[in-house]
């Protein structure tokens, strides 16, 4: 179907005018903190990567890859410059000197500019992925339509909001661009070069985030599926060796990877797929040149036999080389991310990774809630990819001789089919990866919505008299499918001049079959397209696209206005938010950044602060004081000695504590304070050392026994405990001779306490630069160490081995054990049942009216308790505590929402019953029935009554 100029000008210009909207809507909608706060950096990790980012603006990058950091995970320190992904620090840094060189009008402070970043990077991330969804599906309507939706799709907003400095901001502009390059260079066998510049992407990917070990399994998967399908060919080979080597070549000299890309067995596949395709190649000019020597071409029995010669030869090569270095650990193990995507891992055995909400598998919910309609958009659109893939049904067509009929760039269209199962997989085992699905939903949502768009504009040949109709209607792929069609006629006419006097031996149908059944295949097309344009018909086409367009406004409104209601909401950084007072009067309540500040200001810059590892960026970042610990918890063992000393009595807590800090500060107040989170600092401390709660490694006795929030003997006695509460309940006063608050947030929400009588000779002994060890004389890395009198302590520790023993099934089995039976409530004696439910009749509220959304040791058994469906743990605890169905959590769901998301019938059914709201509303206004994934009942018919039958 040819359209007159002007009309597809105009079309050209909607898709041109839909982009540039997704792009504008890709910016402003990550906005909203900036608008209500300023430009202020958020959460806890963003100000690590700030600390970072100022450090190479202010001291080059020599020093920043030479960059041992003391101030933080004292006294051990941390070698930053070669534990850090530093992609975002030298793009932000980049920036900031370019703006600056263009003159007044565009200089931002470095502070401004790394809270723009993840909204700049939004956008960027927005046209990569139109540009891989237009490759891959051939036509402009798909990549505008899956631009508008990567634009606002909350799956990619959690991770992209302006001041949310973090690694997948940029990440996933990174991702897209690699994948789009990748796709862009199997589009004809002139576009292998591209595969260059692939890797050059690849190596920004590497650069950025830890996240690349996706990206090169998924290009290596890919390139195995065309070889597995039958779609090896030359441009594959050279597009994935260009690809391959220089994109290692480039991965290899990122400090954090280094040899990885060739040791780690997480990376090893694509590795292999490398070697395989120059195996392939190598039997494929042994091809050629025999059948130039013979002027006839292999057979398929030939062509077998010698591939499987060159293999057989590679293989017997290889493989004592592969025996010699396995002894000598050069293949490492898989990390302990990639292997705990592979295990359940809802509980580990290891209570740091147990306390990271992140780690938790991804609910049917959770891809509702960052998904929204793209959950019945994009699977339509994965089959109308699957559909036109000639990778999948190449071999199969092109012995019916209708190879041509499944579209062009199948290769292409095959990455996204394999991009959404492997996605989606490994989304549904940890809950942070469903980042993974914003761009391939998007881009399924996009073909699917793009097809439906470009069929309704082509409706438009009803009222145009002088569009001129062919036997098939087509659109923008259809016109590029021609020519492509005809270069590739050409080619295959050059072909066959070459090869008059070659013998072809195929397998498959006789050419004559081919005739007839191409010959009847074009009858039924034009039957049906004789049918297709019938004035009627035609007439209903036009109704139906005017419908389909009133149709999705109310939807495309709601899904606009869903986007923007959660960016809204992701948006607010939790070192300042709003709040309400009991007036109801609305506040700015900045506690936290009061409280760093003050840390930085009133005290002196050698300060050490002890804080739960969950604060340590923030004082680091904010503060510009050493801290013990921070979000980085790559050693358990320091972790679980600052576990200990919060959780031990004052006066021990206190005796370790001042040689190693100078202030400690605890988060007050509620919602999720230190005394919501104490339960893992328990249990993190026992892990390595059992003595903390002597055989129990729930450590059940560390909480309260009531809901007044009577603390056990344990709790009462803790260094804890007397912080948080010294002078805020009666009797509670930690011990003026060890302690002296200094500092009390305004709305109480952060204390901080002066550590009386410190070591100065363990202070003195830690700042002696002979007492760290280094690598060499006069390196740069050196480690510091545990002062003597703490030696005692440190011997005492248990080694910890992280999640992937307790996946195999190592570590001390019996703690373990005990671990998940407690954890899960499990095997538990009545004794230790009843002391349990004693533990949660404390968080339980008081009434409804007093119930607060904080997350505490309650929520997190009630959510495993009902995902487990465990009916008689749920009426126990209802009878030992009624008015635990009132309970909420920080986003203000409780046991009700929880039993609706997990499709829970009975578990529901017995809450309301025991007086849970149905009305009451989340943080989104979400009630608990709006999640209800049961399908609907049908309405039972009402028997009219005989009085009204009589009347009738």
């Amino acid at each position: 179907m040819q359209l007159p100029t002007w009309a597809w000008v105009v079309w050209i210009a909607v898709q041109a005018y839909a982009f540039y909207y997704a792009c504008g809507e890709a910016y402003d909608i990550r906005l909203y903190a900036v608008k209500e706060y300023g430009k202020i950096i958020h959460e806890f990790d963003p100000w690590f990567n700030f600390r970072a980012t100022k450090y190479l603006a202010d001291n080059g990058w020599t020093e920043f890859f030479h960059w041992y950091d003391t101030k933080s995970w004292y006294p051990i320190g941390r070698p930053v410059g070669t534990t850090i992904y530093p992609g975002m620090q030298i793009t932000s840094v980049c920036i900031w000197k370019v703006l600056a060189m263009m003159g007044e009008p565009f200089k931002m402070s470095l502070n401004d500019v790394c809270c723009m970043v993840p909204a700049w990077f939004g956008v960027v991330a927005t046209t990569f992925l139109s540009l891989l969804t237009m490759e891959c599906a051939g036509f402009a309507a798909a990549g505008a339509a899956a631009a508008l939706v990567m634009s606002i799709i909350p799956a990619h907003i959690m991770r992209s909001v302006a001041g949310g400095y973090d690694n997948e901001s940029i990440a996933v502009s990174a991702m897209c661009m690699t994948f789009f390059f990748w796709c862009r260079s199997l589009r004809n066998d002139n576009s292998w070069w591209i595969g260059a510049v692939a890797g050059l992407a690849y190596i920004y990917m590497v650069m950025v985030w830890g996240g690349y070990i996706f990206v090169v399994n998924l290009i290596g998967i890919h390139a195995a599926f065309l070889v597995a399908t039958g779609s090896y060919s030359t441009k594959l080979y050279r597009a994935y060796t260009l690809f391959f080597i220089i994109g290692t070549a480039g991965a290899t000299r990122v400090p954090v990877v280094g040899w990885a890309p060739l040791r780690s067995l997480e990376q090893l596949g694509p590795c292999l797929v490398f070697f395989v395709l120059q195996l392939l190649e190598v039997a494929e000019v042994l091809r050629r040149r025999k059948e130039k020597q013979t002027k006839q071409e292999m057979s398929f029995k030939e062509m077998t036999q010698l591939r499987v010669t060159i293999f057989v030869a590679f293989a017997a090569a290889l493989t004592p080389v592969v025996l010699l270095l396995i002894p000598t650990g050069y293949f490492g193990p898989l990390s302990a991310r990639v292997r705990g995507l592979f295990v359940k891992h809802t509980r580990t055995g290891n209570p740091l990774v147990d306390s990271v909400a992140e780690h938790q598998p991804a609910s049917q919910q959770a891809y509702w809630q960052y998904l929204h309609y793209m959950c019945y958009c994009a699977p339509p659109g994965m089959v109308l990819v699957g559909l036109r893939s000639s990778a999948i049904y190449n071999v199969i067509t092109s012995q019916l001789g209708a190879g041509e009929w499944w579209g062009r760039r199948g290769e292409a269209k095959s990455f996204l089919v394999l991009y959404g199962f492997i996605a989606y997989f490994f989304s549904t085992k940890m809950v942070r990866l469903v980042l993974l699905m914003a761009p391939i939903s998007s881009a399924l949502g996009g073909v699917f919505l793009g097809s439906i768009a470009e069929w309704i504009a082509l409706q438009v040949l009803v009222v145009v008299p002088t569009a001129e109709l062919e036997a098939g209607e087509e659109g923008s792929e259809a016109k590029e499918e021609k020519k492509e069609e005809k270069k590739d006629a050409k080619k295959e006419e050059k072909k066959a001049e070459k090869v008059k006097t070659v013998k072809r031996a195929r397998i498959g149908l006789s050419d004559k079959t081919k005739a007839e059944l191409a010959s009847l295949y074009d009858k039924v097309a034009g039957v049906l397209w004789t049918l297709y344009q019938l004035v009627p018909v035609r007439l209903a086409r036009l109704v139906l696209a005017a419908y389909l367009c009133y149709a999705v406004r109310p939807y495309a409104a709601e899904f606009n206005e869903y986007c923007r209601r959660l960016a809204q909401g992701m948006s607010n950084p939790s070192i300042v938010y709003k709040a309400q007072l009991n007036n109801g009067q609305t506040i700015i309540l900045n506690d936290y950044l009061d409280a760093y500040f003050w840390l930085r200001d009133k005290t002196p810059k050698d300060a050490r602060v002890m804080a739960w590892w969950d604060y340590g960026y923030q004082i680091t970042g904010i503060s510009d004081r050493t801290t013990i610990a921070d979000g980085n918890t790559w050693n358990h063992e320091h972790i679980a000695t600052l576990g200990k000393m919060f959780a031990s009595p004052e006066e021990e807590s206190h005796d370790l504590v001042r040689h190693l800090a100078d202030y400690v500060l605890v988060w007050t107040g509620g919602g999720g304070d230190d005394l919501a989170k104490s339960p893992h600092m328990a249990r993190i401390g026992n892990s390595v050392y059992p003595g903390l709660c002597p055989g129990d490694p729930t450590c059940r006795l560390f909480g309260f026994m009531d809901r007044q929030g009577t603390p056990t003997p344990m709790m009462a006695r803790s260094m804890l405990y007397k912080l948080i509460m010294h002078g805020r309940k009666q009797g509670v006063v930690a011990n003026e001779t060890m302690w002296r608050e200094v500092y009390s947030s305004k709305y109480q929400k952060v204390r901080i306490f002066k550590v009386l009588k410190v070591s100065k000779k363990s202070r003195n002994w830690l700042a002696d630069p002979a007492n760290r060890i280094c690598d060499a004389p006069g390196s740069w890395y050196c480690v510091g160490q545990y002062p003597p009198p703490l030696m005692d302590l440190i011997n005492s520790r248990v080694s910890f081995k992280q999640l992937e023993d307790f996946n195999r099934g190592g570590g001390d089995s019996e703690y373990t054990r005990q671990y998940m039976q407690r954890m899960g409530g499990e095997s538990m004696s009545n004794e230790d049942r009843e002391a349990m439910l004693e533990m949660y009749r404390a968080y339980a509220p008081r009434s409804k009216a007093e119930a607060r959304w904080e997350d505490t040791e309650l929520t997190t058994h009630l959510w495993n308790t009902i995902k487990a469906n465990d009916m008689e743990g749920m009426r126990a605890l209802v009878r030992a505590a009624p008015t635990v169905v009132h309970t909420r959590s920080s986003d203000g769901r409780g046991p009700l929402w929880w039993a609706y998301e997990q499709g829970k019938t009975e578990m529901r059914n017995l809450l309301k019953a025991s007086g849970a709201d149905e009305l009451a509303v989340d943080a989104r206004g979400i009630k608990a029935s709006d999640l209800d994934t049961s399908p609907p009942q049908p309405k039972k018919k009402k028997k009219k009554s005989k009085k009204k039958k009589e009347e009738m």
